[in-house]
């Protein structure tokens, strides 16, 4: 985690400033402590235990969560279009921004938090632990599958109110997002995201869910869309025209599409403010954002992306997609085109940032380390990447496997980055020229041996602990 990170501290369940949450209301209530109650006060609440699983969607939380005086919670700005449960249950923000920052919000059992965005404004030493967050993506026809047009996020850290910094997101679990899983942006600072998985969808099985979960959120949305199908635009050309099944549908739609956002704005200076740091992290499936980051910092080590089962998708869409009339594929590639297969991109780094990525695996990733996404023309928007003793796995069409273990500067390395082929030189964006922080050799785990590490710990609900344990920030 960051130095400095302490969140609320160790402090007994017995204490005033520990609140244990079991409903919406009472975990506005303590949030309402934190947020608006200076440190050292009566009533401050330092750590908040969230006890069971939470629907906190707008029209979910109660008329009593919703009115309580200065509650976090507010409706969400983009209203749910054609998920039926997200239409039933609305979707909220919650707001999280205590005075002078010291708060921990965790849960024992690795708790499920659902159709609820999260934001981290004007506050520093926060800590969110073990907790599932679930249920806040459906169907994207406005944006033709670009997913542009509702801004749910699970976790939106800065912007609003002032500067953010010192956050630590640890043994979290993240479904699938309409938009990013989690975005860093007004140029947060001494961020780090640790042993979290982003599992995206359960509606297909794969090695770390060997059972397909035919009631997955995705399947409950498509389910919907099967029952009128012809309605919708894009889905009724992917169903008609590309001919595809509903199952190789939810297939194409198991990754997480946005994973994860640093900086906001094109070319904002307040992005090169940023730092983050990653490690020891699950990508299952992912599409792109590993993460994508603007003018930032960013530091990335032990990370593990196997996107096996969605390279299968991208191959069965793509011959879909061929066997298509030329007409019919321009709906795809035209100005304004349908939007509809995983691009399968690793760790990006644009607009000079720098992002530094050490001993980390990536299977079946197409682009493991980009250095521009937007116009490989133009150096402005050319970012600086490098990979240090890196595993690369990928599974070619003709049945066998390329392996690469080592650096991206060797010779013949596929690794990256390709987009911008005038190489920026590697070198970090601090003050004094050099990192911004060193570790021990013993901090690393060896790529070869990674997996089954990550398998023993990663994500919510792994790891049965002392509370006490969640609390610590040294061991």
């Amino acid at each position: 985690m960051p130095a400095g990170v302490t969140g609320g501290g160790v402090i007994p369940e017995t204490d005033p400033g520990y609140r244990k949450v079991t409903t919406a209301l009472e975990l506005a209530q303590a949030i309402v402590a934190a947020n608006k109650i200076d440190p050292g006060k009566t009533g401050r609440a330092y750590v908040i235990e969230i006890m069971n699983d939470l629907d906190l969607g707008w029209n979910e939380i109660g008329s009593a969560a919703q009115t309580l005086a200065s509650t976090p919670f507010s409706k969400h700005a983009n209203t749910p279009k054609l998920h039926p449960k997200l239409i039933a249950s609305d979707v909220s923000n919650l707001q999280i921004s205590p005075k002078k920052g010291g708060l921990t919000i965790f849960s024992a059992n690795g708790a499920t938090i659902r159709h609820s965005s999260w934001s981290i404004k004007a506050t520093s030493n926060v800590i969110i632990r073990n907790l599932k967050f679930d249920e806040l993506w459906e169907w994207d026809e406005d944006t033709k599958g670009d997913y542009d047009k509702n801004n749910w996020d699970f976790i939106v850290i800065g912007v609003g109110g002032g500067r953010v910094s010192h956050i630590w997101i640890d043994h979290c679990t993240f479904s699938n997002a309409y938009d990013g899983i989690i975005d860093t942006k007004g140029g947060t600072s001494n961020v780090t995201y640790s042993w979290n998985a982003y599992v995206g969808d359960d509606g297909v099985a794969n090695a770390f869910n060997p059972t397909a979960n035919l009631n997955s959120f995705v399947w409950q949305q498509i389910n919907k869309l099967e029952e009128n199908k012809d309605s919708y635009p894009l889905y009724s050309t992917l169903r008609n025209k590309m001919l595809l099944t509903p199952e190789q549908i939810v297939q194409v739609m198991q990754g997480t599409k946005k994973t994860m956002a640093i900086g906001e704005l094109s070319k904002d200076v307040v992005n090169q403010m940023s730092s983050v740091t990653l490690h020891h992290n699950l990508y299952l499936n992912p599409v792109d954002r590993l993460p994508r980051s603007a003018g930032a910092q960013v530091h990335s080590y032990n990370n593990y992306a196997d996107a096996t089962n969605l390279l299968a998708a991208k191959r069965m869409r793509d011959a879909k997609f061929a066997a298509m009339s030329s007409a019919d594929q321009a709906k795809f590639t035209s100005d304004n085109p349908y939007k509809f297969g995983p691009s399968l991109n690793g760790s990006i780094s644009v607009e000079d940032g720098a992002m530094l990525v050490e001993k980390s695996v990536y299977i079946d990733v197409l682009w493991p380390l980009r250095n521009n996404q937007t116009n490989p023309a133009d150096a402005s928007y050319t970012g600086k990447i490098l990979g240090l003793d890196l595993q690369y796995i990928f599974h070619n069409e003709d049945g066998t496997t390329y392996t690469e273990r080592g650096d991206s500067t060797a010779t013949g390395s596929r690794l990256g980055p390709f987009q911008d082929s005038r190489i920026k030189p590697f070198a970090w964006n601090t003050t004094h020229g050099g990192a911004p922080y060193t570790l021990p050799a013993s901090a690393y785990d060896d790529p070869a041996s990674l997996l089954p590490v990550i398998q023993a710990g990663v994500g919510a609900g792994r790891l049965t602990w002392a509370k006490e344990n969640w609390l610590k920030v040294k061991y």
